[in-house]
């Protein structure tokens, strides 16, 4: 994003019991649209893994996963065991909830590529309104963004008061972002636009002019 349109002042540090690893394939740690970080960012237990740094084809990710004893892991990922995450809200043990970052294809080679992982139980989201990430093009019927999945598991988890916060900057974040592409008007732009971002405004002759790339 441009520096004027930063979400940084909206990024809530939420403090919660289960506790978020963030597993981003190493080419979508590098995209300006990715979410994931900005949900790790917001939550005060969490940690990044960043995998893909494979030496040789076929060989298990050099990054492995431990869990700490008497903490109930599991991974968000629908595969075809997966059992309802809203089964472990209220569990006895802290939930460490590992999310995948990445496109379909890199999310569902974690399981068997990040060594820790072939026997964490899978889970799934409970059905819900569709996605309102609009920076990238969806392939999947009821895709989501990182965040939004990790907002969602979360609210399961941790109440609808965690979710909220998370999604705030995430929609800051979509909408400054369709207001500088000149696709989503100022008046449309809940978290408002900050001070400096109108020499951006794709309307005026101020904003820096687009590649034709």
């Amino acid at each position: 994003m441009h520096a004027s349109l930063c979400v940084c002042a909206l990024v809530p540090r939420v403090e919660t019991r289960t506790r978020l690893v963030l597993v981003i394939h190493r080419y979508e740690d590098r995209k300006p649209t990715n979410t994931g970080r900005l949900a790790a960012t917001c939550l005060t237990n969490s940690e990044i893994v960043v995998r893909g740094h494979r030496p040789v084809p076929g060989a298990p990710d050099e990054a492995g996963l431990a869990f700490a004893e008497g903490t109930q892991p599991l991974l968000l990922y629908p595969a075809e065991d997966a059992v309802p995450l809203a089964d472990f809200a209220g569990a006895p043990r802290p939930v460490v909830l590992v999310v995948p970052d990445g496109n379909w294809r890199q999310a569902s080679k974690v399981r068997k590529r990040v060594a820790g992982l072939g026997a964490v139980p899978c889970v799934s989201l409970p059905a819900g309104a569709p996605t309102t990430y609009r920076l990238r093009f969806e392939p999947q019927k009821g895709g989501l963004a990182t965040l939004e999945a990790i907002a969602r598991a979360f609210g399961v988890l941790e109440g609808p008061a965690v979710e909220e916060a998370l999604l705030r900057p995430f929609h800051a974040m979509v909408e400054r972002t369709l207001w500088s592409r000149g696709e989503l008007s100022e008046k449309d732009v809940r978290s408002g636009l900050p001070p400096g971002a109108m020499r951006h405004d794709p309307t005026s002759g101020l904003a820096w002019p687009r590649r034709p790339w």
